[in-house]
């Protein structure tokens, strides 16, 4: 018995499993003027949704999006809930449906960096997801994610849009934060390295490992799989982090007492930032 199999899908096997770069379009679409603006929790996702005008909410899939206009600008808002898979579904979800020029990510995160306190935030100039990693076909170690589209190898760390993080910095300038009850200074913003993984990091243990291995300054559960997709359908893309806690023992208390001051100014820079992006 023999098997016939199309030219173009056997060459596309041979060089996918060989790990051979295939070029493809597939993975661009025309952009409409909308910003998304996707966030992990409630507390994120409800302060930028309230300042939006011409609020008008869809449900796609089981998951809410509201559209409208916030500073001028029109964006997508949605809840992607915790963790990578489901931060992953809706950011497939709002290119597909409402073709974004560009995805902002924002939300709470825990701090790595000893320097930074809850209520300081932190810029992704880069992302990377601290969880994966594989042995290759060549018996190689590896935590770089590979593009399933061309086959080729993602970035280790997925570097923010150049141009989202010249308007973030910008938009630092012109926003004012609030610090928390726990800090005697006003919070500080850098831009840093954000790492992510499918776990609440609680261990002063972890967080030296993650900043031993990654010069991790922040870590979270979902920013480099937003990245990723943003990356592979060719997205700009840019992730910021608030700072709610240290990621030590102390993290989940701290999360709680600090969530919303964490929370709200993220939304704060945000939206200045999407003022920007009119």
């Amino acid at each position: 018995m023999y098997i016939f199999v199309k030219r173009p899908l056997l060459v596309f096997f041979v060089l996918f499993t060989f790990g051979i770069p295939v070029i493809s379009n597939a993975q661009i679409y025309k952009t409409r003027p909308v910003t998304a603006l996707l966030g992990a929790f409630d507390d994120e996702v409800k302060l930028l949704e309230q300042s939006v005008k011409k609020a008008k909410k869809h449900t796609i899939h089981g998951i809410q999006f509201t559209t409208g206009e916030l500073n001028g600008r029109q964006v997508v808002i949605a809840l992607t809930g915790v963790g990578k898979v489901n931060a992953a579904m809706t950011t497939t979800l709002a290119l597909q449906t409402f073709r974004p020029s560009e995805v902002v990510f924002t939300g709470i995160a825990g701090g790595i960096n000893p320097e930074l306190l809850p209520g300081d935030i932190v810029i992704g100039k880069e992302t990377s997801h601290h969880d994966f990693g594989y042995i290759t076909f060549q018996k190689q170690a590896t935590r770089q994610t590979r593009n399933p589209i061309t086959g080729e190898f993602n970035p280790d760390f997925f570097p923010a849009d150049s141009g989202l993080l010249s308007k973030t910095l910008t938009a630092v300038s012109k926003v004012t934060l609030e610090p928390t009850s726990a800090s005697r200074r006003a919070p500080r913003v850098i831009t840093g390295r954000i790492v992510t993984g499918d776990v609440f990091v609680s261990s002063a243990e972890k967080v030296a490992q993650l900043r031993t291995d990654f010069g991790a300054d922040a870590t979270e559960m979902e920013g480099a799989a937003v990245a990723q997709v943003c990356w592979q359908q060719q997205v700009p893309c840019i992730v910021i982090r608030s700072l709610s806690d240290k990621a030590d023992s102390n993290a989940r208390e701290d999360m709680l007492n600090f969530v919303k001051v964490a929370a709200r100014n993220s939304a704060a820079l945000v939206v200045e930032l999407v003022g920007l992006l009119k």
